[in-house]
Parts: C-alpha cells; sequence; structure tokens
C-alpha cells in the first residue's frame, strides 16, 4: 500500500506538504504541487476520505511529554528536546513540551485535547502506568524508550543492554578482569527506569560471559556523593581497574574523584562512559565512550510518529546499535601492551 510518507520520499517534500496539496488546507506553491501530483500519479496514491478528514482536522502541533522527575539529567534532556523541536520543524509542526510527572491521568488529558495531532513519550519505566492509556488512545504516539511489554507500542531507544555490553567487552579486550558500573541516581533505578535498567542488566550479563568480576552502585550527582561513592567502591574492591559510568552529571566529580585518590585515568583505572560526544570530547582526559544519540533518536521518533499520522506502516521497536569510541581514557593493562 502506497502511504502519504512513499508519495513525500518520491517528491523530496516533507509528508505534512503532501497532506496540503491533497487537502488544500495550505497555500503550496504551483512547481511544489505540481511535483506532488506528478509523484501521487507515478505510485497510483490513493487517498480515502478518513486520511483526508484526518490530514485537513490536524493542530500540527505535537506534543512531547517530558516528565521532570528526580535524578534526570537535564542539559541531556534538553538535547533531546532540542532535537524533537527541529525535527518537527522540518514537518511544518510545533512541539508542546508537558513536563508535569502526571502518570497515565496527565496522558490521557493530554492526548484528549484537540491542540495535538499524536504524543512522544519520553522517561519510560519498565512496568509504566501510562502504557494501558496509550495502547487505548485514538491519537498516534511514539515512545522514546520502551517498557517490560511493548506490544502494540511504537518504541525506538538506544540498545541500553547492548552498550553496557560493548563497554565490559573493551574493558575485556584491554585485559581489565575487575570492572564495576558507576550508574544513575537511586531513584531512576527505583523507578525501574527502562535505560537504566537494561544499561546495568546488559553490564552484568557481559561481565559473566566475559568470566570477570563486576560489581554495580547507583550514584548521585552532587560532587560529595559522587567522590564518597567511588572512594567506598575503591576501598571494597581494590581489585576494580575499570569503570563504566552511566550517569553524564556524575562524570566531572568521578574524574576528580580518581585524581584526589592518586589514581592515575587510565595506567591505574580506566574510564568508560555512556553519554553523549560532546562531554566525552571535552572531559580530561577525553573518555571512550557510547555515544548518547539524543540527535538521533528524537528525529527517529518524530518520522515514525508522522508516518503514523499519515497511516503509514513502521516498525514497532527501532533499537539503534551503540557506537563505541575510543579516547585517552582507556589502555590495555600491563602486560598485555
Amino acid at each position: 500500500m502506497v502511504t502519504i510518507a512513499d508519495v513525500a520520499r518520491h517528491a523530496g517534500v516533507a509528508p505534512s506538504t503532501v497532506s496540503y496539496v491533497l487537502t488544500g488546507r495550505r497555500s503550496i506553491s504551483p512547481a511544489t504541487r505540481a511535483r506532488v501530483e506528478a509523484s501521487v500519479r507515478a505510485l497510483g496514491y490513493h487517498p480515502h476520505a478518513g486520511a483526508r478528514s484526518l490530514a485537513s482536522n490536524r493542530a500540527n502541533v505535537l506534543a512531547l511529554v517530558l516528565p521532570m522527575r528526580e535524578g534526570m539529567n537535564l542539559p541531556v534532556l534538553m538535547q533531546f528536546v532540542v532535537a524533537v523541536a527541529h525535527a518537527a520543524r522540518g514537518h511544518e509542526h510545533d512541539v508542546l513540551l508537558v513536563t508535569a510527572d502526571q502518570g497515565a491521568a496527565g496522558l490521557r488529558r493530554v492526548a484528549g485535547s484537540a491542540q495535538v495531532d499524536g504524543l512522544l513519550v519520553m522517561d519510560v519505566e519498565m512496568h509504566d502506568e501510562r502504557v494501558p492509556v496509550l495502547r487505548e488512545l485514538e491519537r498516534p504516539s511514539v515512545l522514546i524508550g520502551f517498557p517490560a511489554d511493548a506490544a502494540g507500542l511504537t518504541c525506538v531507544d538506544l540498545d541500553f543492554a547492548e552498550a553496557g555490553a560493548r563497554c565490559v567487552d573493551h574493558l575485556a579486550d584491554l585485559g581489565h578482569r575487575s570492572v564495576a558500573l558507576v550508574g544513575a541516581p537511586r531513584a531512576v533505578y527505583e523507578r525501574d527506569t527502562g535505560f537504566a535498567h537494561r544499561c546495568m542488566a546488559g553490564f552484568s550479563a557481559a561481565a559473566m560471559r566475559r568470566g570477570i568480576s563486576s560489581t554495580t552502585l547507583p550514584t548521585e550527582t552532587d560532587h560529595s556523593s559522587v567522590r564518597a561513592a567511588v572512594t567506598g567502591l575503591l576501598d571494597r574492591h581494590p581489585t576494580v581497574t575499570g569503570l563504566v559510568v552511566h550517569n553524564e552529571a556524575a562524570l566531572p566529580s568521578v574524574l576528580e574523584a580518581l585524581r584526589a585518590l592518586g589514581r592515575d585515568v587510565p595506567d591505574d583505572i580506566a574510564v568508560v562512559a555512556i553519554c553523549p560526544d560532546d562531554l566525552a570530547d571535552r572531559l580530561s582526559p577525553e573518555l571512550t565512550s557510547v555515544q548518547l544519540p539524543a540527535e538521533q533518536l528524537g528525529h527517529r521518533a518524530v518520522e515514525l510518529l508522522m508516518a503514523k499520522l499519515n497511516r503509514g506502516r513502521v516498525a514497532p521497536l527501532t533499537l539503534l546499535r551503540p557506537r563505541l569510541v575510543e579516547r585517552a581514557s582507556t589502555a590495555a593493562r600491563a602486560g598485555r601492551r
């Protein structure tokens, strides 16, 4: 079945532009209109009445549901917000940012508004109370993240389980035999947030597979808490020579704590982070990292939602493969060089 998204790709325009040509809701230049109409004829696209009605009644606004909760890293979240807003503009849509933490009831209120066409939902928990609501809604939705039961949903995320495993494999390949995960704040795990849960699971499974010892600890973001956590970790596990840090806000303090303890990075302790590339690049030493692709995830989520709005078929689950970039914070253990 030919969709509006197919016509848009063929004509080299946004799906919303195709909708405007078909519905006459907005003025489109004669050249663009002719190109879209030629693609409609070439592909044999036949819009049905329901699709025309849906397109003509749109508000051209997407809701980004991003509740502000304890333990969230605002600079990273803003990268997602900017990516979503930029991608939505490409489809001539605006973004309504919903930050109140009102659970299922709040989601129903947002979805019931005539001012939004669809929903993008973030900070997804493994057993998220919003999931049953999303399955019932008439408005389309896309989750950035995915719950334990994703049946009937459309989700996109980094493969965090593979990201955690990739970090362990990198350290193990360098000869490290005892590693630790410096994880997100405790509140994030207590909510059973999907990305944090999966990263920890992938980390632990990979350490077991590689036959190396491992430990995990939630870590707050303030400097004194991070220093106490790192100091306590190395006191309890003196054989640890590799750290995987999945806590962007704590990264500078982790490095400062290691320096205060007289541990050189990477000769004494190797550090791998899961974080945006710009953060890994500006710390000293520059950090080996698995990229957190906020821009790519935001854009992909909008593309999926627009395809659903235009009645296109989409994959239920899209997982981005993790990309590890080696920098100055990891090195082979003595004897492996």
